[in-house]
């Protein structure tokens, strides 16, 4: 019975751990997006603190601060960018594959939509 009690204790011991790993977005990431309006390749640099991250983007909407957060293994990053000269805010929202890799969905201030991975790189 001992056995039994250990075995299963040991189990719910490894799920708890693997569904309360703590993701961290801080470092450099190159993403992959595709979206209804086409194609592209930005880097982010971010830096998480608690839930909270802060960084930059760069990429073909320019150059602009990115503010998120992130909660378990879900994130969502946030800036506003150009669009052909229109303001737009832009928005990730996505999950963790690993501690370096994110794939999810991004909206383009409605203007378009579509789909990233991403990789960290540093």
């Amino acid at each position: 019975m001992k056995t039994i009690l250990l075995a299963a204790a040991t189990v719910v011991i490894a799920a708890t751990s693997v569904a309360a790993q703590k993701f961290d977005m801080t470092g450099e990431w190159a993403f992959e997006v595709q979206t209804d309006a086409g194609s592209g390749s930005p880097t982010f640099v971010l830096k998480q603190t608690g839930d909270k991250v802060t960084g930059k983007y760069k990429g073909v909407l320019g150059e602009a601060d990115v503010s998120g957060t992130v909660s378990g293994k879900t994130f969502k990053l946030t800036f506003s960018g150009d669009a052909q000269g229109t303001a737009v805010t832009v928005t990730y929202d996505g999950e963790f594959e690993s501690a370096t890799s994110v794939k999810g969905k991004l909206d383009l201030g409605g203007m378009a939509t579509g789909t990233f991975t991403g990789k960290k790189v540093k």
